[in-house]
């Protein structure tokens, strides 16, 4: 793991972008797939920055969705696909052609996952994906206990994960089941970044580097990967002793 600490959460965010669009400058059609969720909100902010300014263009990128809670799409305020839409592709005035999501409304689910692993093996694998991590180590929706040899899989959904999605929505939303890439796509993947801020990430930021590689904090895989970076600010750091 390459680990870079930054002094609060907008430098955090600063550069993660910048490591994206240098990430993009040498490949212009990097097919990309980036988290929704709290942490990387800075990072998509400063990548449609970049973008106007004309210091960075993805126009050339594919957008891969990486997980979305079943029975949700764009038009539902809380949804992961909502959530990058109104952050990242609305901003940056992506084609519809370029994204590639699931369709996690749809009747049968695991034609859907079939369909993005088809999508992926005969066009990836991911040239980059950002991910964050929840406070159980999961990382997409791949929650504790997850195999480390899964592909796009539904999930039912951790306590951890179910509690913490309520503050994506206005009301008490019933969070179930997710649809998500699995933990062979990450890993697979040539480039892979973990951004994580405060102090509440630091015990699991703590875990994931410093313990044993265990399913039971799915993050901790990233250990092998191999060419993996934590972008993490000096609070999420706080544990490592660095």
């Amino acid at each position: 793991m390459n680990i870079n600490v930054f002094k609060d959460y907008d430098e955090l965010s600063e550069k993660t972008a910048e490591f994206i669009a240098d990430f993009v400058k040498t490949k212009t059609d990097a097919r990309l797939c980036l988290a929704a969720g709290d942490t990387p909100t800075g990072t998509f902010k400063n990548m449609v920055g970049l973008s106007k300014e004309g210091r960075a263009s993805f126009s050339g990128c594919t957008f891969v969705g990486l997980d979305e809670w079943v029975g949700m799409d764009e038009n539902d305020e809380g949804s992961c696909k909502n959530y990058v839409y109104n952050n990242l592709f609305i901003p940056l005035a992506v084609k519809k052609s370029k994204i590639v999501f699931f369709d996690a409304c749809a009747d049968n689910l695991e034609a859907e996952c079939r369909r993005i692993d088809d999508y992926i093996k005969n066009n990836g694998p991911i040239d980059l994906m950002l991910v964050g991590i929840g406070m159980n180590g999961h990382i997409g929706l791949n929650e504790p206990g997850v195999s480390f040899d899964s592909y796009s899989h539904i999930v039912k959904l951790d306590p951890v994960t179910k509690n913490v999605g309520q503050k994506y929505f206005k009301e008490k939303t019933d969070l179930e089941m997710g649809i998500t890439l699995g933990i062979r796509h990450l890993m697979e993947s040539k480039c892979a970044i973990l951004i994580a801020n405060g102090t509440k990430k630091a015990e699991i930021i703590r875990k994931v580097v410093k313990g044993e590689v265990t399913n039971k904090i799915p993050a901790s895989i990233l250990q092998r990967h191999k060419n993996c970076y934590l972008f993490l600010d000096k609070d999420a750091a706080s544990m490592l002793d660095i």
